[in-house]
């Protein structure tokens, strides 16, 4: 799960004559494409002397191995060589960019390796006094045949990211003992996504349940996925809730990793992961503006750019902002969203790298929706609106506004082994005036009469702070090398909610009403509604040893303690006296090198999560527990460049809250406690399968039950199939076509509405119209499909076929 965001400092100089290069033999690393990432990352310490050290006398001779490493591109050939020989390689990845290399076959020293890998790339690899490679031009002769020493610039890393994904412990997609998807920026950009929910549609195994317009929960493999990261911190959400949608636009990639992860957070469930990966600066000055319109008076517009900020590259910094505009196919609904980030990193001395960043996100809605569609007839049938159907009114509002600072310090302590602290700072605020409308029967009378009205406003406040300490790197033991990480994390969580009071519960006239059919009410005096906090310290270690060549074992634990106090937002206004929770969950996997190219593993992890909701007698229920065991094989193709896994699982969530019934007196659900097993398989493959065509396609299989053995939670759908593929188009080499289709089976709730199976499809085409402009247009819903986008708490009509245009620039 390498991210090529680098960290950079620059050095001009001239090159020496070639020397012979004889490295020391480095240490093995079990770890074949990450190592490229720990490689670049371990370059932090010789910041600054590259000059010099390119100057001094090279290594003595080290051990030859074998290799045997095919032809192909050669940042992918220089990956796997890496991984393999455990030397450090370090220059910019932009010289290997569109170099084809011959690969190395045989038993070589490193230096002969890298010479055979690097011959015709016009490249070559000169060792310094360490045993490290720097990657450079070769020298060339000019037409008197004299050498002529190139004058480039060498950009240093000052990090390249390795994000760390189900273990803490920085490992490639292929090597982690767990199901994980990636969602790179290139797909959303090709797509027209640019918010949270449509991204995570594209998900292998996700689900997006939006119960309204600005709450939505999202699921996999049965249960709520309740934990959201960024950059691997987060709060965890104890209802699977997420209020309002991020701006994909900025960040670099979207990792959902399934199953429960012991060691990425003490509380959560056996759902998974969401981990959203931001921009970072890079070595280069410039960037890209979008323009946007489209369906629904679609207007936006999106800046990202780079700027290196001081002579010698030690300091750059990324500014990315968005502005979106636009109504929706929903009557009378309309969404403004603005967003902001700036970052600034830079080397602090030869060995620290700092990081400073700043997001702001404003969202507005008028005309929400605050729960939804009631669609059954006591006589069992649905009704059949328009898709614009909403039960809103013209005055309601849902305005959301966020803030998050963040400061990272990392320190290479020696080329093994990392500090790093991170912390993060996040306030938001909300202010709401909405309108329910519910039945209380559950149905719609023949005449679509039968509605209440629930006019209701808030205003809320919430504020995080988590506090990461790490140490990762590698020992030798037992003659092989090991990876290691420990920890220390802290995060305090406070929310505060004010409702006002309101009018009395109006009746409605027969759906779909308009939107002024019920004024806005004279509001009352304001109340606290909600007022809480919660605790999380936790301890974290996990190692991956080297077992043999061709086996490692993954053992980690995660211990926590979780403090809570006051109420919930949604729970019901009973208080929570300093309620304190302890608990230590293990995580345990293995993987198994079948060939080079094909891999085999298992994993244990389990996991609790505290629960807001309350019983019939208004009792919290105790915290659930939740298991995961997962095997599969994961295999790579086309010289590396497709990735295959195939995962069987089994999660089971032990006292999960489950929806009981409605209280009539209190307005609010009561919930009891069930035993839920999920089991299933799931297929990927995602990657390039030719030099101009990708291709991510995944299909997931389940089956919920409950303790009694029958199935539960019909509104999951047992099946999902998602497909995406894009090409440049052989006689048009500057158009590039490509489309996605979500498939799901049928979904049900007892007594509420259905949907049968259905199928969406997605295209887009993308004209190259010079070396800096392309034009897109992206279309949705290509068949205009009706269908209803959630059932599990009444239901709502997704959104009809939509067109956009769009011009990306490059600056």
């Amino acid at each position: 799960m390498n991210q090529s965001d680098r960290k950079g400092v620059s050095h001009v100089f001239r090159h020496p004559e070639p020397q012979a290069a004889h490295g020391s033999q480095a240490p093995r690393l079990a770890l074949r494409p990450a190592a490229v990432a720990i490689h670049l990352l371990l370059a932090g310490v010789a910041a600054g002397g590259w000059a010099g050290a390119a100057q001094a006398q090279t290594p003595a001779a080290a051990s030859a191995r074998s290799y045997d490493i095919p032809a192909g591109p050669l940042s992918s050939v220089l990956t796997r060589f890496l991984g393999e020989s455990g030397v450090l390689l370090t220059g910019s990845t932009d010289l290997a960019q569109g170099k084809h290399s011959p690969g190395v076959q045989g038993e070589l020293t490193p230096d002969a390796a890298l010479a055979a890998l690097l011959a015709g790339t016009g490249l070559r690899a000169v060792a310094d006094a360490q045993g490290r490679y720097v990657l450079q031009p070769a020298p060339v002769l000019d037409p008197s045949g004299e050498v002529r020493l190139p004058t480039i610039t060498v950009q240093h890393k000052r990090e390249f990211r390795v994000s760390k994904g189900a273990t803490n412990l920085p490992m490639e997609i292929k090597d982690t003992p767990q199901s994980i998807s990636t969602i790179d920026q290139e797909t959303l950009r090709d797509f027209g996504v640019s918010n949270s929910n449509d991204a995570l549609r594209l998900g292998t195994g996700v689900n997006v349940e939006e119960w309204e317009t600005n709450r939505t929960g999202y699921n996999a493999r049965g249960f709520d996925v309740m934990l959201t990261q960024i950059d691997g911190l987060g709060m965890t959400n104890d209802w699977g809730l997420v209020e309002g949608q991020l701006d994909t636009f900025l960040f670099d990639k979207i990792e959902l990793i399934r199953g429960a992860n012991g060691l990425l957070t003490g509380v959560g469930n056996a759902s998974g992961t969401i981990n959203f990966v931001r921009k970072r600066p890079t070595n280069k000055d410039g960037g890209e503006i979008q323009l946007t319109g489209g369906s629904h008076d679609l207007k936006r517009l999106a800046l990202d750019y780079n700027k290196v900020l001081s002579q010698d590259g030690q300091w750059a910094g990324r500014l990315v902002v968005t502005h979106e505009d636009k109504d929706s196919h929903l009557r009378a609904l309309h969404d403004e969203r603005t967003a902001f980030y700036g970052v600034v990193e830079g080397q602090i001395g030869l060995d620290g790298v700092l990081t400073l960043g700043l997001t702001y996100q404003d969202s507005k809605q008028r005309s929400p929706m605050w729960g939804s569609l009631t669609l059954p007839y006591a006589d069992g049938t649905l009704a059949n609106f328009d898709v614009s159907a909403s039960t809103s009114q013209d005055w309601t509002r849902w305005n959301n506004r966020s803030y998050n600072a963040f400061v990272e310090y990392s320190h290479m302590l020696s080329p093994d082994w990392e500090a790093k602290a991170t912390y993060s700072h996040t306030k938001g605020n909300g202010a709401t005036k909405l309108f329910y409308a519910y039945s209380l029967t559950g149905y719609l009378n023949d005449d679509n009469t039968g509605l209440v009205g629930w006019p209701y406003r808030s205003k809320s406040e919430s504020q995080s702070d988590i506090l990461d300490l790490s140490l990762t790197g590698r020992f030798d033991a037992f003659g092989r090398q090991h990876e290691a990480v420990f920890g220390l994390s802290h995060s305090k969580q406070t929310s505060l909610t004010y409702s006002y009071a309101g009018a009395t519960f109006p009746v409605m006239p027969a759906f779909p009403y308009a939107g002024d059919v019920y004024a806005e009410p004279d509001w009352g005096a304001k109340s606290v509604a909600s007022d809480g906090d919660q605790d999380i310290t936790r301890l974290y270690a996990a190692t991956r040893l080297a077992l043999t060549d061709k086996l490692k074992g993954i053992i980690g634990i995660n211990a926590i303690r979780l403090k809570r106090d006051g109420t919930a937002i949604y729970g019901g206004g009973t208080n929570l006296d300093n309620e304190t929770t302890e608990k230590a969950s293990p995580y345990v996997g293995v993987t198994y090198d079948i060939t080079p190219d094909l891999l085999a593993y298992a994993s244990y992890s389990d996991i609790f999560q505290a629960q807001d909701q309350r019983d019939v007698n208004g009792a919290y229920l105790a915290p659930m527990k939740g298991v995961n065991a997962e095997a599969g094989i994961k295999a790579e193709w086309l010289n590396r460049t497709l990735l295959t896994t195939f995962a069987v699982f089994s999660a089971k969530q032990k006292g999960l809250a489950t929806i009981a019934g409605f209280d009539t007196v209190a307005q609010q659900n009561y919930y009891e406690p069930k035993d839920v097993k999920s089991r299933g398989f799931e297929i990927e493959a995602t990657g390039r399968i030719s030099a101009d065509t990708q291709l991510t396609a995944g299909f997931t299989l389940l089956r919920l039950t409950g303790d009694d053995g029958k199935d539960i939670y019909e509104w999951v759908p047992r099946r999902t199939l998602k497909l995406r593929a894009d090409t440049r188009v052989p006689m048009l080499p500057k158009l590039r076509v490509g489309s996605g289709v979500r498939w799901q089976s049928d979904v049900s709730k007892t007594g509420g509405a259905w949907q049968d199976a259905y199928v969406l499809a997605d295209a887009f085409a993308a004209y190259e119209l010079n070396d800096k402009a392309t034009l897109r247009l992206n279309i949705n819903n290509l068949f205009d499909k009706k269908y209803l986008r959630t059932v599990q708490y009444g239901a709502i009509y997704g959104a009809s076929r939509t067109m956009s245009i769009s011009l990306d620039y490059k600056l």
